[in-house]
């Protein structure tokens, strides 16, 4: 067993992302370890936001990360970054393929990514009008309130994924946070607050 087999991220002895990423270029087993940690993940990316379809976005996923892997620009930031971006580049390609125009918008015929969500809240009273908030938002604050609280990337991370400034990101986040507690006849607890 390598120590990348035994060793989870940022374990001393295991080779960082972006080490193995490079080494990808070279040797197509150091992508291996790279599936291993990120598959989870991603593949809770993909559930959340199109449940019927998650296995097989979550494999077209690793297709085009390792298709695309010397186009990585660790400047742009790190890997797991880079993962969700590819994997929201492969869910906009499903929507299209679909005809389906915007993930997680209540009443547009897609699957409700919000079952997980419903399920820790009081959803009787809660949940319809957190949907109603959240179809509110601007698409790309939805995005990035959904990256930090569900996929647990930071707000730097989930402005690499979108594609703008970290400090547009936090600035986003904040608005769309406070939307939601102004707006909301709730209590927002941990993720979303």
């Amino acid at each position: 067993m390598t120590p990348d087999e035994r060793d989870g991220p940022g374990t001393a002895g295991a080779a960082t992302d972006e080490e193995l990423l490079a080494r990808a270029g070279r040797d197509a087993s150091a992508f291996e370890p790279l599936v291993r940690r990120h598959s989870g993940a991603l593949h809770g990316y993909f559930a959340r936001r199109a449940p019927g379809a998650a296995d097989d976005l979550l494999a077209e996923a690793w297709l085009q990360a390792y298709a695309t892997r010397h186009g990585f620009d660790a400047a742009r930031g790190p890997v797991r970054a880079w993962l969700f971006g590819v994997a929201r580049n492969v869910l906009s390609a499903h929507w299209r393929r679909t005809e389906r125009q915007r993930p997680g918008r209540p009443g547009d015929g897609r699957e409700d990514p919000w079952e997980a969500v419903d399920a820790r809240l009081d959803a009787a009273a809660v949940a319809p009008r957190l949907r109603a908030l959240l179809t509110e938002l601007p698409d790309v604050e939805r995005e990035l309130l959904q990256l930090v609280a569900w996929e647990q990337l930071t707000p730097g991370e989930a402005a690499a994924v979108v594609g703008i400034p970290a400090g547009t990101a936090r600035s986003r986040l904040h608005r769309a946070r406070n939307r939601l507690r102004a707006d909301a006849p709730l209590k927002l607890t941990g993720d979303l607050a």
